[in-house]
Order: C-alpha cells, then sequence, then structure tokens
C-alpha cells in the first residue's frame, strides 16, 4: 500500500459538516457500497460521508483471488492474522482522518465506521488513534490483534464510544466471535452499545435506524 492515498467515494453535506463518518467497506465490495444507506439514515445534522475503497489484493482463504480487501485472511483463527496487512490499512484510513481535520473537521468530531473487515479496521484505528475521535462503528465483524490491544490502546480512546452490531445468523462471522470481542472491549473499559438482529452477515433497517440515532447524538 506503500505512503498512496485511499481513492474515496464522498457524499457531501449541503453545509459545513458537523461530523465526518469515514466507512469502510467488506471484503470483496467498494466504496460504493454503503451509499444507498446514507438517505436512510435520515440523520438530522450536516455529515460528510467519507467512503474509502480498499487496496486490491490475493486473499488467501479465495484460492490467492485479487479483490478488494483491507488485508489478507489466511485462516480464522489468530494465530493467523494479517498482522501487517491490518496495520498498513490502520494508518492508511489515518491519513483520511489527518484529510479531514485538514478539511476544519476537529478529530472529535470524526467517526470510523465499517462493515465486517472494513469493522475491524476501524476498531484497530480507532482504539489507538492517539487523537481522541467521536465514535466506532463496527458492524458485523471483530477484533482484530486483540492480545495486543492493552498494551497499544490510547489514552483518548477511553470511554469512546462504539456501536457494535450483529446478525444472529451470522455464517461469516459468527455472533459468538462478536460477543467475545465484545467482552474484550469491555474488559478494557470501553462502554459499547451492542445490537443483535436476527440476519445473516448484513445489514437491516432497524440497525439502520439505531445507526442513525446513535450518529445524530454522538456529542449532544
Amino acid at each position: 500500500m506503500s505512503g498512496d492515498s485511499l481513492e474515496t467515494v464522498e457524499i457531501a453535506p449541503r453545509g459545513a459538516a458537523e461530523l465526518a463518518v469515514i466507512w469502510l467497506h467488506g471484503l470483496g465490495a467498494d466504496g460504493h457500497d454503503f451509499e444507498p444507506i446514507v438517505p436512510e439514515l435520515r440523520l438530522r445534522r450536516a455529515v460528510r460521508f467519507v467512503f474509502p475503497h480498499a487496496p486490491i489484493r490475493p486473499v488467501t482463504i479465495n484460492n490467492g483471488l485479487e479483490m478488494r480487501a483491507w488485508y489478507d485472511i489466511v485462516g480464522f483463527d489468530a494465530s493467523a492474522e494479517d498482522d501487517a496487512g491490518i496495520r498498513a490499512s490502520a494508518s492508511a484510513v489515518a491519513r483520511l482522518v489527518d484529510r479531514e481535520v485538514e478539511r476544519g473537521v476537529a478529530a472529535e468530531r470524526i467517526v470510523l465506521a465499517g462493515f465486517s473487515q472494513g469493522g475491524a479496521i476501524a476498531l484497530q484505528l480507532g482504539l489507538r488513534e492517539p487523537r481522541r475521535l467521536a465514535g466506532v462503528l463496527a458492524l458485523s465483524t471483530y477484533l482484530p490483534l486483540a492480545a495486543t490491544l492493552a498494551r497499544e490502546k490510547s489514552a483518548a480512546s477511553a470511554g469512546l464510544p462504539i456501536f457494535m452490531a450483529h446478525g444472529e445468523y451470522d455464517p461469516v462471522i459468527p455472533v459468538a466471535q462478536a460477543e467475545t470481542s465484545r467482552r474484550i472491549l469491555e474488559r478494557e473499559g470501553y462502554a459499547v452499545d451492542w445490537h443483535v438482529y436476527p440476519m445473516p452477515h448484513a445489514v437491516c433497517a432497524p440497525e439502520i435506524a439505531a445507526i442513525g440515532a446513535w450518529l445524530d447524538g454522538l456529542g449532544g
């Protein structure tokens, strides 16, 4: 990935942005994936949405097929995590946080959001970012590099609002795995706004409504 900037899709508010949401897609999707959700959120505040495209890379569990991915997936246990890939993507997204600050949105008004792999990167960066952020929105995902969190978490992330939602019937990332991540986060002192919905690896209308309410309430 080197120092190249991520390409993004953006949806700008009519006036100055009160909040910026950097929203990361899941494996094999792209930055357009969550564009249609924006009007469904029915937000009362001015929000700029930034949807980056993940780099294209081979994914081991998909027989090395190249696709948009935030990191490689070698296997399904913690010992097989792509540490370097996860950290490289978190660094690339941190540069998008820098860009929002340069555009006049204070760090504490920036939300990191993501679905599946994207949610993992949002958690990875949000809990380690030295600047205080507005919150992390983690959908159908899990906590990556969990063993390093205790020593790597930033003081700025203490009390960071975290919204986690998961499908009860998720066949990709079982809800039990997400619940384990939630318990780790709580053990590290984070208060997680936890939601479970009767759905697979997806999003649903009640979840979208809850996300909208959560975003409107940040910093309020």
